[in-house]
This record gives structure tokens, sequence and C-alpha cells, in this order.
């Protein structure tokens, strides 16, 4: 009798998929508040024979551990916390929770990674396995909470991938149907820094604005120098985006304000850009000093860029093509969004590929909008290429490939 494929072993365990989906998308929870879920997570993989499980790890964090016998140790990663948007789709497992919704996949991102634990807790019990696989079930990708980060370099503070060789991801990808899969060498996903400054004068009566120093005038060059970054300091064949968020001054019409506040956010790939960028923001306030005002900068630095090593990519595609050969991979970055997953591949050689998962009637249902939903299909293609991509890395380890 032929031996089962992942993809169809997968297929077999579809129906367990969606419930487990389903409960965590009518119970959606905000980042490092994700109780329930991790409760949901840790009971599932208990389940499972030789399956080691560590709770409340960064927080909320769960690991779920399967070992035997020298090898590699593998690690597979999927975030649990929802956001802060009010589900406005009409389905019977639309979210319970006011105001909360899980519009960027985490979800399915979880439900996939417990089929991938059952999967491969029976390629261990056969014993056909040799190394180790980390079930990684993280909190807080969205938010940094009271913290001051998210849950990926919270849980590796903790130990999350100590004596890891290999990390590997996946994430919804609601611009290709069921059937497709993007993939990327190199930066696929930026950086994020938060900047805001202020600008300081003396302020004054609206009537006698030669008396004084105004700053919400010194806000039209440094506004003019904020937004010519990119188009004359950044090259062209270079990601980059400096955006302005906020723009806080005055009290009253007949008053001139004696400060302005600025607030954005900086997105890059390349690390080198990312560092000249936030040089050339700060240039662009000092203009004030020439103007008769001085003012305050200062950025808070987020995620990296997301780095896929083409080695572990390399291995992905492999996989697909063997499981499903059928597939349509499209290469190419993912934009100039930001993932926290991005921590760990600084640290560790991994990759993180993009699931179509569009639901096929034409409507567009994008990441982090209020009808953000999925097919429900691409819940085991997910599970398939992950367990199997764990299990080949484990094996060419072994072979020296």
């Amino acid at each position: 009798m032929k031996e089962k494929t992942m993809a169809e072993r997968a297929q077999e365990i579809r129906e367990m998929l969606v419930k487990w989906r389903r409960h965590i998308h009518q119970n959606p929870e905000l980042s490092f508040r994700e109780f329930e879920t991790s409760r949901l997570v840790a009971q599932e993989l208990s389940r499972i024979e030789g399956m080691n499980v560590k709770t409340e790890v960064g927080t909320t964090g769960v690991i779920g551990t399967l070992s035997q016998g020298n090898g590699w140790t593998v690690a597979i990663r999927a975030d649990m916390d929802a956001l802060p948007i009010a589900d406005a789709k009409d389905r019977p497992y639309r979210s319970q929770n006011p105001g909360v919704m899980h519009a960027c996949g985490h979800d399915a991102h979880t439900a996939i990674l417990l089929g991938v634990a059952r999967l491969l807790g029976e390629e261990f019990q056969n014993g056909e396995v040799q190394g180790t696989v980390k079930l990684i079930f993280q909190p807080a990708e969205e938010h940094t909470g009271p913290y001051g980060s998210t849950g990926a370099p919270r849980m590796m503070e903790e130990g999350a991938l100590d004596g890891v060789d290999r990390v590997i991801a996946l994430h919804m990808n609601p611009e290709r149907t069921v059937g497709a899969v993007q993939l990327n060498d190199g930066y696929t996903m930026a950086s994020v820094d938060t900047f805001q400054g202020t600008l300081y004068g003396t302020g004054g009566h609206g009537a006698y604005p030669h008396l004084g120093t105004d700053p919400a005038w010194m806000l039209l060059p440094v506004l003019q120098a904020l937004h010519g970054i990119v188009a004359r300091r950044v090259s062209p064949l270079e990601p980059a985006v400096v955006s302005i968020g906020q723009i806080h001054a005055g009290t009253a019409s007949n008053v001139i304000p004696s400060e302005v506040f600025i607030q954005g956010t900086i997105r890059t790939y390349d690390p080198q850009t990312r560092e000249m960028m936030i040089k050339e923001l700060e240039k662009a306030f000092s203009l004030v000093d020439t103007l008769g005002g001085n003012y305050t900068f200062q950025v808070e630095q987020g995620e990296p860029g997301l780095y896929n090593h083409p080695s572990v990519n390399e291995v992905i595609s492999a996989v697909i093509r063997d499981l499903y050969p059928d597939m349509r991979i499209y290469r190419g970055p993912f934009g100039m969004g930001a993932e926290d997953f991005s921590y760990m591949t600084e640290k560790i050689p991994g990759a993180m590929f993009f699931l179509g998962c569009a639901l096929p009637d034409g409507i567009h249902r994008d990441l982090h909008t209020p009808v953000f939903d999925i097919d429900e299909n691409c819940l085991p293609i997910g599970a398939a290429i992950l367990a199997e991509t764990a299990l080949q890395l484990l094996k060419r380890e072994r072979e020296g490939t």
C-alpha cells in the first residue's frame, strides 16, 4: 500500500483545522492577553504523545517540543494575537469579543501550527525522525503592550530559540487565492521605526507675528525636507518610506503656538538605509535652528527588516513543488509592512512564506480590515508545507546536504 503524502495526511485533518481556526476567530484576544488561546494550544499539544509543553513563555507564549535522537533543532513559529478592530463580516464564526478581531490571520496561523504538531507527532511516534522540532506559539506580534517590545523578542529572551538551527513560518496572503504561495529571498518586509519631534518658538499674538518666532511657519520647510529624504537621499532602487501620521499645534485662532508636535513612521529594508534615514530626519528638524527656533527629536526603533535566508527558501520551494506540483509560486517581497518574525531570522537562518488565502468571490479582504476572512482550504496546505519542510531540514542536516 502506497504511503500517504504529507499533503494527503494534512487534508485528512482539515475538519479539525477549521474547527480550531473558527473557535479562535470567535474568541480573539489582544496582544499579551491571549490567555484562552494559549490554554487551548497547551491543551491540544498535551494530547500528543511525546510532546513537551511549556507555557507562559514571554508572558502568554507556548512552546511544544518533540525530540528524538541527535540532529538539528528546527523551530516553527505562529503568532496568536488579534487586533482592536470590530468584525464587520456576516459569518457564523464572526468575533464574539466586541471591538476585537483576527484581521491578520493569526487564528489561521495558530490552527495550522496545531495541525503541524499533530502531523509531526505521528512522525516522531513512528521513530523515523532524528532531531528536535520546537513549535513556538507567540503572543503579541501586533503590539508591544506594557512591555516595550512585541512577543518575539520576549520569547527569545526566555530561551525560545536556544539551540535552534533553523526557523520557519508562514503568513496569510489575501492578495492570492488558494493554490498560490509567495516566496522571496533576502529582505521581504520592512523595518519599522517611529519618530517624533517638537519644534519650538516663542509663539505670540496672532495680530503681531513679527514680535515672536512662529514654529507653525517653521513647520513648512521641515515637512518639505522630511518628504524629500526618500526622493533625494535614497536610491530609487532601495525601498524606503517616510510618512507623517500626526501634527499637533495651537489652542486658538488668534494665538501663534509656541510648539508644534510631529510624529511619523520610517520603513526600510536595508539596515544602512535605515540608519541613514534616521540621521537625515534629524537634519530636517534641525532646519529650525536657522529660523530662530529649536527642536527635540527622538526615534523608537521597532522590528528589523524581515530577512529570508535563501538556503531555507530553497527547501520550502522544493517541498512545495513535491507536495503540490500545480502550486503557483510567485517571487517578490511582500511589502513595507512589518513582521516581528524578523527578530528570529535576524538571529537564526530562517524564512517566512506567504500563503494564498483569498476567497474566490472577487471581494478584496485586505489584512487589518473589518471584513478580513480566508478560504479555509488553505489550512491543510499550510500545515503540510510547514511539517514537511521541518522534516526535510532535519533530513538534509543528517545527510549533510
